[in-house]
């Protein structure tokens, strides 16, 4: 029987999603798990896999359309199968008059032709090829659909830039003193599609959501230490970060607190069964959340192995749509960045996020001594028509006892 594959929806607040490539062709067989379309969000481009084996029979999108969220945009079938009753996206949307359409078109053009600075329609593959070779992508010509920049294209470039480099490349650069010259003038930087849907979300949670916060230092001498020794048996790709100990921690100090696991739903609270917690990743223009499902029902290595996977996918622009749907609860962690604490914005509609900071070494006071040892801090902001005080702070208390004991986070 023939499946029809739609648009997904990557993010409660997502209605449409550009397509940007065909990766399989009408008439080309395709397995279950494969790659069919690459689209475009608001929040990164998606690698959209098949969800049926057979023959991909018919595409009803061309590249470069804006599908709504649900609408479908493929057929996988059999070659024998009737599929005529099936219709594009676009039929199955209201009518609209020529004018509007041919404004709708406009719009959707005007928001990928206005995007940062320096940003190029590129394939998720042709962009790692130039990060890795340091190619800037707003110099290379693209040869793909509509002008988009392809893998071949980088490479073509790179080799173009080795030619040139070496029969230009003087034998040393001299230093020279620098020289104050001119202040240069204001510069306009157009904001990316990810940066306006981050601004949106923010400021809607912002202004709805009674925001309060709720701090707590932590003592991390025994975790630091655990995990100092279960590292020394790992390879360098497995080893454990702090916030891996910290995602299963809120995970499981979650259920004893399940309003904070939770939403609103008009007089109604949600507490979700399922523990799915967020993690913010930094992308090209904003951030990113990919989302560890049942953190409190997987051990460690596992929590550290999935996030890895995802946030490499995240930052090369291959995210699959599981890879981003679905928390219940978010964490966002700048202690890489030397931050003692911050506060976090809610990401609607979860009822709180954890705002955590660096896990630092430096002199305590312990029964009256000064000693050296290991300090966190973290802040979490809670909305307050779900959960109060006393309750954020219980729940605090529950994270210090998992974080404190790291042992209980082992079995």
């Amino acid at each position: 029987m023939a499946e029809t594959i739609s648009m997904p929806k990557l993010g409660f607040d997502m209605r449409e999603g550009v397509l940007v490539r065909w990766v399989k062709n009408e008439g080309e067989n395709i397995s279950k798990g494969e790659v069919l379309a690459e689209i475009e969000t608001d929040k990164a481009t998606v690698e959209v896999e098949s969800s049926a084996s057979g023959l991909v029979r018919r595409l009803l999108a061309s590249q470069g359309d804006s599908v709504p969220v649900g609408a479908p945009i493929a057929i996988i079938g059999t070659a024998d199968e009737k599929i005529d009753e099936i219709q594009s996206p676009a039929k199955n949307q209201p009518v609209k008059n020529e004018q509007s359409q041919k404004e709708g078109s406009q719009t959707v053009q005007a928001q990928i032709e206005t995007l940062q600075s320096g940003f190029v329609k590129a394939s998720p593959l042709a962009k790692k090829v130039a990060r890795d070779s340091k190619v800037d992508l707003s110099k290379v010509k693209g040869t793909g659909p509509g002008g988009r920049i392809v893998r071949k294209d980088v490479e073509t470039a790179l080799a173009g830039v080795i030619t040139t480099s070496m029969a230009r490349q003087p034998a040393f650069t001299p230093i020279t003193a620098i020289v104050a010259g001119p202040v240069p003038g204001d510069k306009v930087v157009k904001t990316t599609k990810l940066r306006q849907a981050i601004g949106r979300r923010l400021v809607e949670s912002k202004q709805n959501i009674p925001h309060f916060y709720v701090s707590h230092e932590f003592n991390m001498d025994s975790l630091m230490s655990v995990r100092s020794q279960i590292n020394g048996y790992l390879p360098d790709g497995e080893k454990l970060s702090v916030n891996d100990f910290i995602v299963r921690a809120s995970a499981l100090s979650l259920r004893q607190f399940p309003n904070l696991n939770s939403a609103l739903n008009g007089t109604e609270i949600v507490q979700y069964g399922h523990i799915n917690v967020g993690v913010a990743v930094t992308v090209e223009g904003g951030l990113l959340t990919v989302v560890c499902k049942d953190a409190d029902q997987k051990p460690l290595r596992q929590i550290s192995a999935e996030v890895k996977a995802m946030a490499a996918r995240a930052r090369e622009g291959k995210v699959k749509p599981d890879d981003v749907e679905g928390s219940t609860f978010s964490t966002s962690n700048l202690g890489m960045y030397d931050v003692e604490n911050f506060t976090a914005i809610i990401n609607p509609p979860e009822a709180a996020i954890l705002a955590v900071g660096s896990a630092r070494e430096g002199p305590v006071v312990e029964n009256g001594q000064i000693k050296p040892g290991w300090r966190m801090k973290a802040t979490l902001s809670v909305d307050h028509r779900i959960s109060d005080g006393s309750e954020a702070a219980r729940f605090m208390q529950a994270l210090a006892s998992f974080l404190e004991n790291p042992a209980r986070l082992l079995v």
